[in-house]
């Protein structure tokens, strides 16, 4: 009996899978709904009667009901790595991408064009499928490229995705990593939003992010209601299987073990071929039944794509050519300030909610008072609204009309709206910034963050997370409040433990004698880095001969221009900001005294700037910037014409090759402890 119900078993699954595959990848069901469930319930009944004959990749185990308690990071064993983007979105990306293939390749002009595979570049999620000989074991996201989340119960729930290859088990690969796109289709977007409405609850804003937020849910109950779907366009690891010759057969064999792949998919001949493309799916975009950003064209040989190589993380073989913005019309009803975390004053349009690049608009950037007055927009103005990278809304400009009566130009405030502290433009500047700083709640959490650092106050344990519970909770409402904490109330909150609290509390008593250079830098002074900071505590020695400086004698500070001497003492003239520092110092905070103007010791790369890049032997990016700078040389982010030395280890990428172009001197690890003996 139980040999009868284990083969019924096996064509029931083989029933159900086939006709799963008709519904959600081909569009084209031969079976009724009501019949397929008649199947599917038939299958229930045997496992559930009989639980040995469940396995992993039966068709009922789409339907999960447990809820998960975290998700699980997981190690790509091949990094997923992301490719460039054509900035041009004209056909001159394509151009530009043909262009750079046939030179790395060695090809002249009467060499043959090309052959390229173009496919589209969907708005959605990056995930990996790992199948093990033919059965769906992980899914992850991609991470930060290295490592992802283990989101394999809620990928389970996704009806395109297959729980065992189609194909014969002798001939599935032992390994077969998938990569490809969890995204949302516009019709599921919109009944999942009208459901909503019914139900009274917030709706959604867009695909996009509600197949990323969906993903990522803890209860794959609730992944259920969102219907999500997924395309293949490549792999990651693969073991026991014979790769195609070319990218384009790779996503016919995908298709052929099962697995969505676009058919939106053409072999190109050279840049025409590219371009051709690039307008057809151009044309076609708007009537597509998902969202999609651009193409991807992809050299189709793989044994050209291993001769073309990667150009730091990415693929030289491979690049995103992205479609202008999508534009729409509104009325810019009132223009508001907002203070980022870091003091920038941004204005920002209100306006009559409108529906562009796939959202609902209400707000968008003006950027600068600079470029409100170049693009002419006033309150009351018809604009054009536009999701900049597909991702900022921003005001492109107004449309060309009469206004109905005369509007007065926005000018920015004198004052930061959230803390009433001076509104400073610097000289030579767009921006304009609260002078606030450590004082203002609109940039209490990155002040607080920042003066935690490691190269600031090196509090060790407060982090994001916490800094985050403590503001939101008003726990701590500014930097000298954090040295108030008591174990028990940081054991009261969210996963805090009384051994953790008890380390917080023990690193901030630690950080209560910084030297003067690490406290200066800790209070993030617009335009003071660490540099800056040692060169002022080594000049005034101490805090108070700092505070009471004039810009003129600020400016006796090597490497102290105009802008950064007026920045420092813009900042101690605020009452509020010396406040805060009373505060600290009469919480037990004492800086260290510098060695003051007298302090002769050799600084060999005195005016030096100087680049680091790739791993050294023995000291650490950390060890190498401290040694430089204790030696009065600059480290610097990016190599330019000014760049005095590039230190380069292993595995050092485009700045290495930078420096070359520009003829800047390139030493290793042994050059640059023979430049600072010097």
């Amino acid at each position: 009996m139980t040999a009868h119900l284990a083969q019924r078993a096996t064509e029931l699954r083989a029933q159900l899978n086939h006709h799963a595959h008709l519904y959600y990848v081909l569009d084209a069901p031969e079976l009724p709904d009501a019949e397929y469930d008649k199947l599917f319930q038939e299958l229930q009944a045997i496992e559930a009667a009989h639980p040995e004959l469940l396995t992993p990749d039966s068709p009922t185990q789409r339907v999960i009901g447990a809820v998960l308690s975290g998700l699980t990071p997981v190690r790509h064993v091949v990094p997923m790595l992301s490719i460039t983007t054509e900035t041009d979105t004209t056909e001159g990306g394509a151009i530009a991408f043909d262009a750079r293939v046939r030179r790395e390749l060695g090809l002249s002009e009467t060499d043959p064009p090309v052959e390229y595979a173009a496919e589209l570049k969907f708005d959605g999620l990056a995930m990996n499928l790992r199948y093990e000989d033919g059965v769906l074991v992980q899914a992850a996201t991609r991470g930060d490229g290295e490592t992802g989340e283990d989101v394999t119960q809620n990928v389970r729930t996704i009806g395109q995705i297959p729980l065992r290859l189609k194909g014969r088990s002798e001939d599935m690969p032992a390994v077969l990593e998938v990569r490809g796109e969890v995204y949302m289709r516009r019709d599921d977007f919109e009944k999942l939003n009208e459901r909503q409405r019914e139900r009274g609850e917030k709706t959604f804003v867009n695909p996009r992010n509600t197949a990323a937020g969906a993903i990522r849910q803890l209860d794959p109950a609730l992944v259920r209601q969102r219907p999500m779907s997924f395309y293949a366009y490549g792999l990651g690891e693969v073991k026991g299987w014979q790769l195609p010759a070319t990218h384009a057969g790779l996503l016919d064999a995908l298709a052929a073990f099962g697995l969505p792949v676009n058919g939106d998919r053409v072999v190109a001949e050279g840049v025409g071929g590219l371009v051709k493309f690039h307008q057809a799916m151009a044309a076609k975009r708007d009537a597509l039944p998902f969202d999609i950003d651009g193409v991807v064209y992809k050299v189709n040989s793989r044994e050209l794509q291993a001769k073309l190589g990667f150009k730091t993380r990415e693929p030289r073989w491979a690049v995103a050519h992205k479609y202008p913005a999508q534009e729409q019309v509104t009325t810019l009803l009132a223009i508001d300030i907002q203070v980022g975390r870091t003091g920038k004053l941004t204005p920002v349009a209100r306006l009559e909610p409108v529906f562009v690049g796939g959202t609902t608009v209400s707000n968008a950037t003006l950027h600068n008072v600079f470029e409100m007055r170049r693009k002419g927009v006033r309150v009351g103005d018809k604009v054009v609204i536009r999701r900049a990278g597909d991702v900022i809304p921003e005001v492109v400009g107004r449309v060309p009309g009469d206004r109905p009566s005369y509007v007065p130009n926005f000018h920015m405030p004198r004052a930061c709206p959230i803390c009433k502290s001076e509104a400073a433009r610097e000289k030579g500047s767009i921006e304009y910034r609260c002078t606030g700083g450590v004082f203002c709640p609109a940039q209490r959490k990155q002040a607080m963050l920042h003066f935690a650092g490691r190269r600031a106050m090196d509090i060790e344990g407060l982090g994001d997370k916490l800094v985050e519970q403590l503001i939101d909770a008003g726990i701590v409402q500014s930097l000298p409040g954090l040295y108030k904490l008591g174990v028990a109330k940081l054991a009261a909150l969210d996963r805090m433990a009384e051994k953790s609290a008890q380390n917080i509390v023990d690193a901030l008593e630690k950080s209560k004698t910084p030297t003067l250079a690490r406290f200066l830098f800790s209070l993030g002074i617009r335009q003071v880095g660490e540099t800056t900071a040692k060169d002022l505590a080594r000049h005034f020695g101490t805090l108070d001969k700092l505070m009471g400086a004039s810009v003129e004698q600020l400016l006796e500070v090597p490497d102290v221009g105009p802008i950064v001497a007026a920045s420092i003492h813009t900042f101690f003239a605020q009452r509020h900001n010396v406040e805060v520092i009373e505060q600290l110092l009469a919480a037990g905070v004492q800086p260290k005294e510098s060695e003051g103007e007298g302090d002769d010791r050799p600084r060999p790369l005195l005016g030096k700037t100087l680049v680091l890049t790739g791993t050294l032997p023995t000291l650490s990016r950390d060890e190498a910037q401290a040694l430089i700078e204790d030696a009065g040389g600059k480290v610097s982010g990016s190599v330019s014409k000014k760049t005095n030395y590039v230190i380069a280890g292993e595995e050092a990428g485009s700045k290495l090759e930078k420096a070359r172009t520009l003829g800047v001197t390139v030493l290793d690890e042994a050059g640059l402890k023979a430049l600072l003996a010097s």
